[in-house]
C-alpha cells in the first residue's frame, strides 16, 4: 500500500508554481518538494489545512491511497 501525493497535479490545474505556492502555505520551497516527490513521512494538519485552502480542495484531493498492485 502506498499514499499517493498529487500536488504535482493540483499545481498545474491552477497555474501555480512551487514557489508561489510554498510562500502561501508558509513551508519553503524544499519542504514542498519533500512533500510532492512523496518522500514526507508526516504531514501536519496545520499545513495540510493550508494546502487545502490555497488550493481549494480537500484532503482526499491531495493524497489517494494506491493498493500496491497499481504502483508497479
Amino acid at each position: 500500500m502506498a499514499i499517493k501525493v498529487q500536488l504535482d497535479v493540483l499545481l498545474a490545474e491552477r497555474g501555480m508554481s512551487v514557489g508561489d505556492f510554498a510562500e502561501a502555505i508558509g513551508l519553503s520551497p524544499a519542504n514542498v518538494a519533500v512533500l510532492k516527490n512523496g518522500r514526507a513521512k508526516a504531514v501536519r494538519f496545520t499545513t495540510l489545512d493550508a494546502i487545502c485552502r490555497v488550493l481549494g480542495c480537500s484532503p482526499g484531493d491531495v493524497m489517494v491511497w494506491v493498493p500496491d498492485e497499481e504502483l508497479s
